[in-house]
């Protein structure tokens, strides 16, 4: 399996797959598997990228 959480960086804009009602999130960072994102809906959120592969969004 490819880890497609891997190419996300900074300022790169995701949605989170089980909860679409967050809205579009931006990356604030991507440490050791651990997303963190500003999701517009929902505030900072820390992912843990093992688990969810998040949907990468390029025309917010």
């Amino acid at each position: 399996m490819t880890d497609l959480n891997a190419i996300l960086a900074p300022g790169m804009y995701v949605r989170h797959p089980d909860f679409p009602e967050w809205g579009v999130g931006q990356v604030q960072s991507n440490i050791d598997g651990k997303v963190t994102v500003n999701f517009r809906d929902q505030g900072k959120v820390v992912i843990d990228g093992t688990r969810i592969t998040l949907l990468p969004v390029f025309d917010p």
